[in-house]
């Protein structure tokens, strides 16, 4: 099976997820991109009303951005990994305590794209962590988030229930960080149904 693998490699080398140019097989992106990518600075805050904190690991631009479009639309699922191990990496030890909770897409999306980004992301986290895993929230269908203006996903945001038990003690984890219009309205959810602490951990923010 190795030898199979190997020859596929030879055949077809592995390619940046970012910008398409050969890479090594482990590392999903390619020299320049990766040096990009640990360049990038996270990014710490209160974060959007109803958060404890909410961090960031890279703003939503260059090789981040491009990584967030690979898992969403490509459907490049090795990527999670990437994002999983970089917040695994960065994100202080305080903010990676709790339950993770994935912030949740509508149901007619994740059959549509056969995953949910976040709970990828979060599985993988978890795993690295060690940490419990909790899908204790659903979205109702109410439109799409994604090319809306400010003001519109502020003034509409979606509707999160909550589904089963909810921990004390949240680990919000999504892809992007844009207004916090959907972290608000899990987070207030969350509350709602006993949560005493929330943070949020998403792998990019929108400057």
């Amino acid at each position: 099976m190795k030898i199979l693998h190997a020859i596929a490699a030879g055949l077809a080398p592995p390619l940046c997820a970012a910008c398409g140019r050969s890479c090594r097989p482990e590392s999903h992106l390619c020299n320049r991109c990766g040096r990009r990518l640990a360049a990038a600075d996270p990014l710490s805050g209160g974060g959007p009303p109803g958060l404890d904190r909410a961090w960031s690991s890279a703003p939503h631009e260059g090789v981040a951005r491009d990584l967030v479009t690979a898992l969403k639309f490509r459907r490049l699922l090795p990527v999670a990994e990437l994002m999983a191990e970089r917040v695994h990496w960065l994100a202080p030890a305080s903010l990676l305590s709790g339950t993770i909770v994935p912030v949740p897409t509508t149901a007619l999306r994740t059959l549509r794209r056969g995953f949910d980004p976040a709970g990828e992301i979060a599985a993988t986290l978890a795993q690295r962590l060690g940490a419990p895993v909790e899908t204790c929230l659903a979205r109702r269908d109410s439109g799409r988030q994604v090319g809306r203006r400010r003001a519109q996903r502020l003034g509409h945001p979606p509707q999160i229930v909550a589904r089963g038990l909810v921990p004390r003690s949240v680990l919000l984890i999504d892809d992007v960080l844009t207004t916090g219009a959907t972290l608000s309205a899990c987070a207030a959810t969350l509350r709602a149904h006993g949560a005493v602490r929330v943070v949020a951990i998403t792998f990019a923010r929108r400057l």
